[in-house]
């Protein structure tokens, strides 16, 4: 911990020493600047700091620092941002300033949206993929109500690839790492036709021997293997017209994720906490089991009785899309048409034992057809600038998901008339839950920039969505032997969002906002197994209204930025995913919270000190908590949302030796702080995760002449242990319990051309 604080602590220092420096150094020609970071935040290329929205930027230096290869290891990488996932290869767990959702079934709208190139990626089982060959990361806190409509209460997250050039360019990087882990991801194109046809090819490949060893198959588990591709076609027949089109692929090929078992039914007195369950600091003592009698008692978190059932994660995509960008006088024109297919087959050990207690096989299938058309302005120096547009999704879910429950209990009901062994009544036998649901997505929107004065320029935008769903559901045992319950519903769901903002222009680097935001995430239905109707009705939409001011500024001669942001949320009927006790029986509940309240404020700051010293932090401060909401009769107001640490923090720090013979050294640090955070609505001690550092650092030689870097890496250096999710099941008597990776120590090579 010492060490961690020391080092936050130089950071720090550095930053605020410069910033609080009284006199401006003279600015020669080549003096060191700050970056001037170009967004698209709002549909147009805009520098960072005139864009009056909180926004966080990852460029590829960054991603490449840090190991990112998905969107798992983006997790407090900016002020605010928590990502983590229950999953090898879907559902990621996506918050921005404790707006999120916690639900992993297929047909879940998570409320921050992501957006690769233009094209929304809605489906979770989408969500894993596609982190290679980036050029930067944009990180969007708050609803964006208006130009990227539903399911962005939360925020956005917008992925930019490397495009086509019209020069030969190519950028390989490979890594080895811990665990024999193998990174191998770049791109390489050019033209096909000068200054008419271009192309990009790029891949990546992740492999890694997985950490838990299974104590009783003697295997390791939690290996990662998957790999993805992406074409992209650049056709530009004259200066007017240009269309971008892409076809990528993904494969998820690696271990389902296998958790740790944490027993909660206890068999002794001094054993027995105050809610009737294993008392904590006891789970391992063996004091505590799960319904059929076992327990973990090693405290060993990469170490488990598994049995042969592991199970694998196997994901598969597909995807298309063509955007058309073509300057009409005046305005340009900007058509994005994308199909996506994604199928997943995972099988899981759920009970994380030896035991046959309870096994889940996911299967689903998503297939959607998107079309956005927008027509805007593009005259930069105008007073009036606009964007008009229309979206249109077509999109369908299926799911054949099953859970075995209980299996090592059948022989006790198997009789004469019943060779299977079931008993439905005692949750014993293959309960499924096939399911189509089918949804229309229409959205109109506009919005319009205009600049009262030099100093002054106010933001107005609205956007009216509707998603028409159709769902047919029924729950079954034995795969059809028997239907439980039957449901088909269609309905509407629709809402008006926008935004209302001023901006003004303190000076040619310094600007203050204000905003009004109102974001919207649509209702729908519950996707998981149900046993009653009740769980299927349909949820309704939430909306969220933001309130928020900054500050971007830039000082000491364009040395250091500083970027500030406060903000309070009214958020009315929160869209809540649980797993409930009901009638002795854990059951997935998906249902409308009453009220919430938000605030909190954001910090980012870039300084350089000194000549080749970059540094850079970013800290958020966050209160959210329940005002209303009652579920299965316990009262949660007053409680934390889950996932919504109080405070987050990153900071990085990069020197840059250049050498005589032009070549350069660069040594990066950085490291990440997480706050306490609560895994359910409940917040119970037992499924929380107090505060955590995670601190990592790369050493590289770069030729300046063969465009060749090498050099070594280390993450998760201090070889820290945490919790990044938790599932309750307390009705068979234990927790799932996810850890994070250990540390990985490894070497790199990269070229650019």
């Amino acid at each position: 911990m010492k060490t961690h604080f020391l080092t936050t602590v130089s950071i720090v220092s550095m930053i605020a020493g410069g910033a609080l420096a009284q006199t401006e150094p003279p600015l020669k020609d080549d003096a060191p600047r700050v970056d001037d970071i170009v967004v698209t935040a709002q549909k147009r290329s805009e520098r960072l700091q005139d864009v009056p929205v909180s926004i966080s930027v990852l460029n590829t230096e960054a991603l490449e620092a840090q190991g990112v290869n998905n969107v798992l290891a983006l997790n407090n990488l900016a002020p605010g941002l928590r990502v983590s996932s229950g999953d090898a290869a879907a559902s990621p767990k996506i918050y921005i300033r404790g707006v999120g959702l916690s639900d992993f079934n297929p047909n879940a709208s998570s409320g921050v949206g992501i957006y690769v190139d233009g094209v929304y990626i809605g489906s979770p089982l989408a969500q894993m993929s596609g982190f290679y060959d980036l050029a930067q990361v944009e990180v969007l806190r708050g609803p964006q109500g208006t130009l990227y409509g539903r399911n962005t209460n939360g925020g956005a997250i917008n992925i930019t690839t490397n495009r086509p050039t019209f020069d030969w360019a190519a950028d390989v990087r490979t890594e080895y790492a811990s665990d024999n882990g193998v990174n191998l991801e770049g791109g390489f194109g050019g033209p096909l036709v000068d200054d008419v046809l271009a192309f990009r090819l790029a891949g990546q490949y992740v492999s890694r021997d997985g950490d838990t060893h299974d104590r009783v198959t003697g295997e390791d588990l939690n290996a990662v293997e998957y790999y993805g591709g992406r074409l992209s076609l650049l056709y530009t027949p004259n200066s007017d017209i240009s269309v971008l089109t892409q076809i990528n692929h993904f494969e998820n090929h690696g271990d389902a994720t296998t958790p740790q078992h944490r027993a909660l039914f206890p068999a002794t007195a001094e054993a027995t906490g105050a809610d009737g369950l294993c008392a904590a600091g006891v789970y391992s003592s063996g004091m505590c089991t799960d319904l059929l009698g076992y327990a973990d008692t090693d405290n060993d978190i990469r170490a488990g009785d598994y049995g042969p059932e592991a199970g694998k994660d196997k994901v598969r995509l597909n995807g298309a899309s063509i955007q058309l960008d073509w300057t009409l006088g005046a305005v340009d024109l900007v058509a994005i048409s994308a199909y996506q297919n994604a199928k997943r087959n995972a099988f899981e050990n759920t009970d994380v034992s030896p035991l046959r207690m309870i096994e889940i096989n996911y299967r689903s299938e998503s297939e959607a057809f998107s079309q956005e058309l927008r027509v805007q302005s593009n005259d930069p120096a105008a007073d009036l600038k606009w964007v008009l547009g229309v979206y249109f999704m077509d999109e369908t879910i299926k799911d054949n998901s099953t859970q075995d429950v209980l299996r090592d209990l059948r022989p006790l009901f198997i009789t004469p008339d019943n060779p299977l062994g079931l008993s439905p009544e005692n949750s014993v036998g293959v309960f499924g839950y096939p399911y189509t649901q089918k949804t229309k997505s229409y959205a109109l929107f506009g919005q319009a920039d205009y600049k009262f004065s030099d100093k002054l320029t106010g933001t107005a935008g609205v956007r009216w969505s509707s998603d028409d769903r159709d769902f047919d559901y029924r729950s079954e045992i034995e795969y059809g032997l028997a239907t439980i319950l039957t449901y088909q519903a269609s309905k509407s769901f629709s809402a008006w969002s926008g935004r209302l903002g001023l901006r003004y222009e303190l000076s040619d680097e310094a600007n203050l906002y204000a905003t009004y935001n109102r974001g919207f995430k649509s209702g729908g239905f519950f996707g998981g197994l149900a046993t009653t109707v009740e769980q299927l009705e349909p949820y309704d939409n939430e909306q969220l209204d933001a309130y928020e001011v900054g500050f971007k500024g830039q000082f000491w001669n364009r040395r250091a930025r500083l970027n500030t942001s406060a903000f309070f949320y009214d958020y009315k009927d929160q869209q809540v995913f649980a797993q409930v006790l009901r009638n002795g029986l854990t059951v997935q509940v998906l249902d409308n919270a009453g009220n919430s309240t938000i605030y909190g404020a954001e910090i980012e700051a870039s300084l350089i000190p000194i000549d080749n010293l970059d540094l850079s932090a970013g800290v958020s401060l966050l209160h959210a908590k329940y005002d209303e909401f009652v579920s299965e009769g316990e009262d949660y107001g007053g409680n934390w949302l889950p996932q919504s640490p109080k405070v987050t923090f990153n900071a990085s720090a990069t020197y840059t030796w250049p050498l005589a013979s032009g070549d350069e050294v660069m040594v990066n640090l950085n490291t990440t702080y997480s706050s306490k955070v609560y895994f359910d609505n409940s917040n119970r001690e037992r499924l929380s995760q107090d505060g955590v550092w995670n601190t990592g650092g790369q050493i590289s030689w770069r030729a300046d002449a063969t465009g060749l870097e090498a050099g070594v890496f280390a993450r998760n250096v201090f070889d820290e242990d945490w919790v990044v999710s938790m599932s309750p099941i307390d009705s068979l008597g234990f927790d799932q319990v996810i850890y994070n990776q250990p540390r990985s120590l490894g070497v790199f090579l990269k070229y650019k051309y």
